[in-house]
């Protein structure tokens, strides 16, 4: 196996993995503080680096049915949350390719 590149994030507010401390994305980044994930609150972001994918599969929101892959801590492989692949309804088409981050599972740096 070859070695593991992290990325490190520029900026005075990061969110870091809660496990590992490794950067996983940019308060800059934040499109809605307004979610609620598996764990409890969750925020919407734009961008998310240092994770890893898992398989795409439909599942049923209180916003509708959309496609996701839940998303992984590439560095110690604990679940973050998941991005948005797909949605079919309309009104939710704006989270494609976005990414949930619960706010649980994130540590915040330089608050």
């Amino acid at each position: 196996m070859g070695r593991l590149f992290i990325e490190t994030l520029s900026g005075a507010r990061i969110f870091k993995c809660k496990f590992c401390k490794v950067d996983s994305a940019s308060h800059d980044d934040i499109v809605s503080k307004d979610f609620q994930g598996r764990f409890g609150r969750a925020y919407l972001f734009r961008n998310a680096v240092n994770i890893s994918l898992g398989p795409i599969e439909e599942r049923m929101f209180t916003s509708g049915l959309h496609k996701v892959n839940d998303i992984y801590c590439s560095s110690c492989q604990q679940i973050l949350g998941w991005k948005y692949e797909k949605a079919y309804d309309e009104s939710q088409k704006y989270k494609e390719g976005m990414f949930i981050l619960e706010k649980e599972r994130m540590l915040k740096e330089g608050w």
